[in-house]
């Protein structure tokens, strides 16, 4: 069973410094048919322009995982992390108990593209923690790479609740599958480019559900770059 969300049906914000699409209810978007998928609560597709960004705001019990596409974005945070990110480094924060972070495009000339994603832990009242990590998934291009999970696996970010993110960078007409596991429900969120998931066709900012899909085969129309989530 797939269900289609078009890049087009999203919500919007925009502001003076801002343009964010919201695949499920945000803010001052309110979609009582979008609050989420499983597990999964926020996927943001923000762009923020040169020097601007979110300010200093606090948040409790919630994983919050940012994708940078393009340009670098400027993290800091109530627990003494700081640090800039660029495309291909991923940041999990787990705010627990509670946190106040800003998030800022780093450059003064370019705009910063980034996913933010948020996701309720398994329990409330957890420790505040940070981590972040780059993944060269050009050094395996074609294939899904796992970044984030419960467990850590491999390089993967750990996230307190039983989810799982893979990203997967395609050269035009490759070809890969995922196995979606009995009970398990996919998200797909096409990053940039175009391709096709068991026949159906997908454009940038297109999300996907699935369930009751054993294999999700895709095949990529043309460069493309993609992100899977594997849910409860």
């Amino acid at each position: 069973m797939l269900e289609h969300l078009p890049a087009t049906q999203r919500g919007t914000t925009r502001i003076d410094w801002l343009n964010s699409r919201h695949s499920f209810s945000f803010g001052g978007y309110h979609n009582p048919e979008r609050m989420g998928f499983r597990n999964l609560r926020v996927i943001n597709d923000d762009i923020v322009s040169p020097g601007a960004g979110f300010g200093a705001h606090p948040h409790r019990d919630m994983e919050i995982i940012s994708y940078v596409v393009d340009g670098q974005l400027a993290h800091r945070d109530s627990m003494g992390n700081g640090s800039t990110i660029g495309p291909g480094e991923v940041q999990r924060m787990s705010a627990g108990t509670g946190v106040r972070h800003s998030e800022f495009n780093a450059s003064d000339t370019q705009p910063v593209r980034f996913l933010q994603i948020w996701i309720p832990p398994s329990e409330p009242g957890l420790s505040p923690s940070y981590e972040q990590r780059k993944f060269d998934l050009n050094a395996a291009p074609n294939s899904f790479h796992l970044i984030v999970s419960p467990d850590a696996e491999g390089d993967a970010l750990k996230i307190h609740q039983d989810a799982r993110i893979f990203a997967a960078h395609f050269d035009e007409g490759a070809s890969a599958d995922i196995e979606l596991p009995e009970g398990r429900y996919g998200w797909v969120q096409v990053v940039r480019g175009t391709l096709k998931v068991n026949g159906q066709a997908l454009s940038e900012g297109d999300g996907l559900a699935a369930f009751q899909e054993p294999t999700l085969s895709f095949k990529a129309t043309e460069e493309s770059e993609v992100l899977f989530f594997d849910l409860a």
